[in-house]
């Protein structure tokens, strides 16, 4: 069921671009609500989406974790959250009004009195607040838990939305560890939720950069005709972090970077970077064009000379020491989980034959940024001499999803005086300059896509699949094959990287 089915505004005019996108009466539950993820980043989204006017008054918000609390003591640490990590001003009227329907309900998973509780509040909710019946439910507990947490939903007629209402799951990453359990997962939590009602978030969808892609590629006309193997020598794909595993050892030791980010975020923005121009913008024409992209995907011949993965050790990172991952605390010393993965990969298509995708990632870089980068082949033939050209580079086009949001063009120009001299120069664009409204937070946008049911930016379970489908011989080939090269905390990754590069005559960019 879509939001237009369950609930629309009357009085609104749907050309009226003005006017946002404003949730039907709803209501979230999130389970493992005392976690990082909801501290830092949901609690303090539902307060902005508030604060912005696109929550509806009777909004409700449920807790559900092993605390002993009472709905006072839950309503002040959302308080303490909001205060501490809300991009937006804090306003006493919103949050009286949002703290009014909020309840927290304390319980294992496996715990069935806990769940008729949470059945009975969600009830009362209903009469109190107006709901209509529609409740979303977000699972920000370790993977293990979700298949537990899905069928007592069932089991306690939670999962049943009441005639004209509905009733969704949110699914944090990662989806699986492997092909065979992703498709484990998928068939138990369908078999709570009807597949359009299952949302799996990856937050990096809900940037607007990312989503910005789309608008580069196909709102314009001078990118696109150069967008394809006759024009583009070869695409980098970056995601690079300055710090390490900080408390996750639990979660981080043998899932590894690869699995952790290149199967999720680096492998859906390769999709949106090659993807054909969809028919529409909606979620049934953009996951058919990212799944052609998806399965169109190669696999270098020879695994040993086109994959990398590493492990930071020991260094100096912001003029700070820092300890190599084996020195964290919670990591066995024998541990082979990489920190570090770079790839490259093919897509076998007409548009792309022959461009190779280099796709990398690691902790304990020379510094956070995640970017895009389109890399163009030399002029086929250059009237100036080899000294006016020595210091020009590659055209390209950089996509900056994170830290400084925008997109950077390099390309060659001379150089003021007598003499001809050519080298590389920049034009920026940067959300900051040019818009005078900040961007939302990706949990914002994709909380209020949950509520409005509109899954345009959530993997579908078959994106999911191929993803794990490309991922998992690289992993089974790594598994069999040595241990990870270390590199020095605060560098740009080991030492084979650049010679992966190198052998094909290139070289990463230093973002």
């Amino acid at each position: 069921m879509t939001e237009t089915d369950s609930w629309n505004n009357p009085l609104r005019d749907p050309s009226d671009r003005r006017l946002p996108r404003i949730a039907g009466p709803s209501g979230l539950v999130i389970f493992g609500v005392t976690g990082d993820l909801s501290r830092k980043k949901l609690m303090p989204a539902v307060y902005d989406l508030a604060n912005r006017g696109l929550l509806p008054p009777g909004f409700s918000l449920v807790g559900f974790a092993r605390r002993d609390w009472a709905d006072e003591d839950f309503a002040q640490v959302v308080h303490d959250s909001v205060k501490e990590h809300a991009r937006t001003p804090f306003r006493e009227e919103v949050w009286q009004q949002l703290s009014e329907g909020m309840r927290f309900v304390p319980g294992d998973f496996g715990d069935d009195d806990a769940f008729e509780k949470l059945r009975a509040t969600v009830e009362e909710l209903d009469k109190a607040r107006g709901t209509s019946g529609n409740f979303a439910f977000y699972l920000s507990v370790p993977p293990k838990f979700f298949p537990l947490v899905a069928q007592q939903l069932k089991k306690h007629g939670l999962s049943d939305p009441p005639e004209g209402s509905w009733r969704r799951a949110v699914i944090e990453k990662p989806f699986g560890h492997d092909l065979a359990s992703a498709q484990e997962l998928n068939q138990v939590v369908h078999q709570v939720f009807p597949p359009a009602e299952v949302f799996r978030i990856d937050h990096y969808l809900g940037k607007e950069t990312v989503q910005n892609i789309l608008a580069l590629r196909f709102a314009n006309t001078m990118f696109e005709p150069l967008w394809n193997r006759s024009y583009v020598d070869h695409v980098q794909i970056t995601m690079a972090e300055d710090i390490g595993i900080g408390g996750r050892a639990g979660y981080y030791d043998g899932i590894g970077a690869a699995r952790d980010v290149i199967q999720n975020h680096l492998l859906q923005l390769l999709a949106l970077t090659a993807m054909e121009e969809p028919s529409g913008f909606d979620a049934k024409s953009l996951v058919q064009e990212k799944l052609k992209v998806l399965q169109a995907v190669r696999h270098p011949d020879d695994l040993a000379a086109h994959t990398v993965r590493g492990q930071y050790a020991h260094g100096w990172q912001g003029g700070e020491e820092v300890p190599g991952y084996l020195e964290e605390d919670g990591i066995d010393a024998e541990s082979r989980t990489d920190t570090y993965a770079a790839i490259k990969l093919g897509i076998d298509n007409r548009r792309w034959a022959g461009v190779p995708f280099y796709l990398r990632t690691g902790k304990r870089l020379g510094r956070r940024v995640t970017e895009i980068a389109v890399v163009f082949q030399r002029a086929p033939h250059s009237p100036f001499d080899n000294t006016a050209t020595e210091e020009l580079g590659q055209n390209a086009l950089v996509i900056r999803v994170q830290p400084d949001e925008g997109v950077t063009v390099r390309f060659g120009s001379k150089v003021p005086g007598t003499s001809m001299e050519i080298r590389d120069v920049t034009m920026d664009f940067a959300y900051g300059e040019s818009f005078t409204e900040s961007s939302p937070e990706a949990y914002e946008r994709l909380i209020l896509d949950v509520l409005l049911g509109d899954a345009n930016l959530f993997p579908r379970p078959q994106e999911v699949e191929e993803s794990w489908r490309i991922l998992d011989p690289i992993e089974e080939y790594w598994d069999r094959h040595g241990t990870p090269e270390q590199y020095t905390a605060g560098t740009w990754g080991p030492k084979a990287a650049d010679q992966m590069l190198a052998r094909d005559g290139r070289s990463w960019r230093r973002p």
